[in-house]
């Protein structure tokens, strides 16, 4: 079952690469929300989840941004996070870095797992690895292969030397991911960089607030300053990292992951692969339904009937917070014999309309929503991007950005065949029945 922590912790220290001081407070949230982070030094504290679509691309860092709002280096927490099963959380955070501590996770691990953790009533998402995936970028590569009911990892560090200012570095550590496992191998190691990189990365305005307590600096003969932890503590941070961007998919992966000279742009590459042959397997309907809702489920919770039912099923639910259906487009749609029928398109409103219908199945499936109607209040930012014609299959998407006691609003998409053709945010008053 899902899990969040049973009392808030509170974290103060300087970002690694801003150098600010910033102040983190991880508190318990409801299950299927995920981990979000509150902005609360933006005016209307703005939420970021950390998923893999809000994922993005920043040098030596993971970043996670939604709209005008954006965290980065919250890999380490969300690898403490995902190591002890904690699904669900909410990081209040005073500015855009969380905190570098130590330059590792073992601080965020033990004080999470002093506070202890608490079962929700919701199922843990789990997905395994059925067929190869595979991501590449030059010499650097991952694979993440069928496991055996776990995550495992093995990575492969390979440093050429570097005219003289850096020796080299060969290293390989293979681990299996358990929260004891974690905290004594991999938890304490430390972010690195090396020597010849440093000029490089502080003109680009990073490491600002690097020390020799917290980054190890590579040079000819080791670090300077430090004592290496392990021999291979650079290929255990890499798998530090990677379990935090892994992290990001959402799921209790059950992988057996080879990595090769990765970093984080080819981990979030990874984590946009697992989530796309995640979303494969929902639309073909292998996946299973215990996070979903049949028809019969959805006909409980909608008032919509034949022909303006426009949800064959919901394969995916986290709580409040998201939620995906399905809609089988056919040439049998009552709308297709009025509707350009020389040339069947589906109307962009009904689209919208079944965006509309999907965030009323998740925003009523509250308990004090029960008895209620979202009745739709406004339609913002639409943009049409693609037809959908008989034989498509509709993906839809919505995720929730506010819900109060009288108002919901959501942004929502949809996509036939991994392709985005409509966007929009919604926003509904609920009323009673």
């Amino acid at each position: 079952m899902q899990r969040t922590i049973k009392s808030p912790v509170e974290y103060r220290g300087t970002g690694l690469h801003s150098g600010k001081e910033i102040k983190i407070v991880v508190r318990p949230a409801e299950a299927g929300t995920g981990v979000s982070f509150v902005r609360i030094d933006l005016d209307e504290h703005p939420v970021v989840r950390a998923y893999g679509s809000n994922m993005k691309a920043r040098q030596r860092r993971t970043c996670i941004q939604d709209g005008r709002a954006e965290v980065y280096t919250c890999e380490h927490l969300l690898a403490a996070m995902y190591a002890l099963g904690i699904d669900n959380a909410l990081v209040e955070i005073d500015g855009e870095e969380v905190p570098g501590l130590d330059g590792a996770a073992l601080d965020f691990f033990r004080a999470l797992r002093d506070a202890g953790s608490v079962e929700t009533k919701a199922p843990r998402p789990v997905w395994a690895v059925k067929q190869p995936i595979y991501v590449r970028e030059g010499a650097a590569s991952i694979v993440a292969l069928p496991g055996s009911g776990k995550l495992t990892v093995e990575y492969h560090l390979d440093y050429a030397p570097k005219n003289g200012t850096s020796p080299g570095q060969k290293q390989l550590v293979q681990f299996e991911l358990t929260p004891d496992n974690f905290e004594r191998e991999i938890a304490p190691a430390r972010t690195f960089v090396m020597e010849h990189e440093v000029d490089a990365l502080r003109a680009a305005g990073l490491g600002k607030g690097a020390t020799p307590q917290n980054t190890l600096v590579m040079g000819p003969n080791g670090p300077q300053q430090n004592t290496l932890r392990w021999d291979d503590e650079l290929a255990r941070h890499k798998i530090l990292d990677l379990i935090g961007d892994i992290a990001n998919a959402g799921v209790d992966l059950d992988a057996h992951i080879i990595a090769t000279r990765s970093g984080h742009g080819l981990n979030m590459a990874l984590v946009q692969r697992i989530l796309e042959a995640r979303e494969r397997e929902q639309e073909q309907g292998e996946a299973p339904l215990d996070t979903g809702l049949d028809i019969r489920q959805i006909l409980k919770l909608l008032p919509h009937r034949y022909p303006f039912l426009l949800i064959d099923r919901v394969v995916e639910l986290d709580g409040f917070q998201r939620a995906v259906a399905i809609k089988n487009v056919t040439i049998n749609e009552p709308f297709f014999q009025g509707h350009w029928p020389e040339q069947p398109i589906m109307p962009g409103v009904l689209q919208l309309e079944a965006m509309a219908q999907l965030a009323g199945v998740l925003l009523l499936r509250k308990l004090e929503n029960t008895g209620k109607l979202a009745v739709l209040w406004s339609i913002d930012k639409v943009k049409m991007r693609g037809a959908v014609v008989p034989g498509d299959q509709l993906r839809i998407e919505v995720e929730t950005i506010r819900a109060k006691p009288q108002v919901g609003h959501v942004r929502a998409r949809t996509k036939v065949a991994g392709k985005l053709v409509a966007e929009a945010e919604l926003k509904f008053t609920l009323v009673d029945a």
